[in-house]
């Protein structure tokens, strides 16, 4: 989008945001992929700030001005130059906290884009890569919520870039999704601050074939592609069964399985074929009963847009309802 002049709707903005893996192996905090499970933001003014909470997935989210959704809002109201401190805001999501799925990143997209269409979009689509880049600390689970697809994407602390990549056909996801939560403060406080030139070299290697198999749907090379020396190996002790998984799912019909993003949820790529593979199904449930870890697991595919974007107007008959009614009238094909 080009820049343009801030200008406030009186309308009610419903944003619906996929969720993302990161990582994918050995892109630490490089590669990204919007998958098919959503979270939803709705934004309009108001007299006094209100937010309301849709569902679960969402305990422990504030309910005062110190919620995440409206202070990225009021950033971009600042950065824009708009002056608007009270909103009605709605929050529902599919995705679970703390989970590697990207629930912060697609809760930080949703305000961003949100705000930004409240004002006539008056920033610009890398105006707000680098704000959600910044506030998240990284690119790639922001990057791939923010433009869909696979993102490849690099962060100096100052400016980020990316390039996109669309998914190969034919290949489907599978999430492993514990129960218990992960935070990615604990899950990079288990990283080495210094690491071997041998173990550097095989991840520079690995995640450069990835990005060429994933680049010309190479799918045949993921197993061999999606190794890592970097951050699992470490990570593996905080995630029971992980180990094993993670060496034994080709066996079980997948292309390559990794930790996704901070975890504890395991990813697992497959060809569409083998999608709904009651054996790999199994193969994961047993290792993790072994473990004592319950789990939910879900077929999921990659989501190849990024936020989808409703306005209500304010003379609509909707603009009332409340968000648990707005967000029915939000959902768009994956």
């Amino acid at each position: 989008m080009d820049a343009k002049e801030a200008k406030v709707t009186s309308g009610r903005v419903i944003v619906k945001v996929p969720a993302s893996s990161a990582n994918l192996g050995p892109g630490f905090d490089s590669l990204g992929i919007a998958l098919s499970l959503f979270a939803w933001v709705s934004m309009a003014p108001a007299s006094e700030t209100r937010i309301t909470l849709v569902g679960d997935n969402l305990e422990g989210v504030s309910l005062d001005k110190t919620n995440l959704i409206y202070t990225v809002a009021q950033a971009v109201f600042e950065k824009a130059g708009v002056v608007l401190p009270e909103l009605d805001i709605g929050i529902r999501s599919d995705i679970p906290l703390t989970r590697g799925l990207g629930s912060s990143a697609s809760a930080i997209v949703g305000a961003l884009v949100a705000a930004n269409t409240l004002i006539g979009n008056a920033l610009t689509d890398d105006e707000l890569f680098q704000m959600a880049t910044a506030l998240e600390k990284h690119p790639d689970n922001v990057g791939a919520s923010l433009f869909g697809g696979i993102i490849v994407a690099a962060w100096d602390g100052s400016r980020a870039e990316y390039v996109r990549l669309e998914p190969p056909a034919g290949m489907d996801v599978l999430v492993a999704i514990p129960e218990f939560e992960l935070s990615t403060k604990k899950a990079r406080n288990v990283l080495p601050e210094q690491i071997t030139m041998k173990d550097a070299v095989f991840n520079v290697t690995h995640s450069s074939l990835l990005t060429a198999a994933l680049a010309t749907g190479r799918l045949d090379l993921l197993g061999h592609a999606m190794r890592d020396r970097l951050h699992q190996p470490y990570r593996a002790a905080l995630i029971p069964g992980m180990e094993r998984i993670l060496r034994e799912a080709t066996e079980h019909g997948a292309l390559g399985a990794v930790l996704s993003g901070a975890g504890p949820t395991l990813l697992l790529l497959t060809r569409s074929e083998e999608s709904g593979n009651g054996k790999l199904i199994a193969f994961v449930h047993e290792v993790m009963a072994q473990e004592g870890v319950k789990l939910t697991t879900r077929w999921l595919v990659p989501c190849l847009h990024g936020p989808s974007v409703q306005i209500v107007d304010g003379n609509d008959p909707d603009y009332q309802l409340e968000p648990h009614q707005l967000f029915g009238t939000a959902e768009v094909s994956v």
